[in-house]
């Protein structure tokens, strides 16, 4: 129970993290640039697949319900259905690969980066493929719109995710014991 609980907390802990690095963000034309995949990826590798998800489902929820949580403050069901929403909806598949992958593999660097590449792979597919329905866009220039500018941003998200995961899993893990 006392396991189940600390983990139910910090599920809501890394969501609120997810709302804050939603905020910091370089406005772009169509996809702002932001930090919440920086957080999807520490909640899935930190808190594993369920409670990662979780923590990305209370997200979710929260921006539909209309607790201002997505990029620029936004919230409510509007922001999902439009042209960045399914990036919001790719989290939720992001941690859960994420959490997934070290669960089953471990926490050493090279896993980190190959499954939060995997995570951001999905989340960027999941995200384009709304985009282009929504948006009645090309996929090449969807492509160049949604994914090409935010490659080396997420690199370095994705190395500085891990480098914190190695450095925040062994204190949680010793915390829960």
């Amino acid at each position: 129970m006392k396991q189940t609980t600390h983990y139910l907390v910090l599920s809501a802990v890394f969501a609120a993290l997810c709302a804050v690095c939603s905020q910091i963000a370089i406005p772009l034309p169509m996809v702002p640039i932001n930090l919440a995949l920086f957080a999807v990826h520490l909640s899935g590798a930190v808190l594993g697949s369920r409670y990662g998800t979780l923590s990305m489902l209370i997200y979710f929820i929260l921006g539909i319900v209309g607790v201002p949580v997505f990029q620029g403050l936004n919230a409510g069901p509007g922001v999902l259905l439009g042209p960045t929403g399914g990036y919001i909806t790719g989290y939720l598949a992001a941690a859960a690969v994420s959490g997934f992958t070290t669960s089953h593999f471990g926490h050493r660097f090279s896993i980190l980066c190959i499954s939060m590449g995997i995570g951001t792979i999905l989340c960027y597919t999941i995200g384009t493929i709304w985009f282009i329905i929504i948006t009645k866009t090309g996929v090449v220039q969807s492509l160049s719109i949604c994914i090409i500018p935010f490659l080396p941003g997420d690199i370095v998200k994705i190395l500085l995710a891990a480098i914190l995961v190695q450095r925040l899993y062994p204190v949680l893990a010793s915390y829960q014991k």
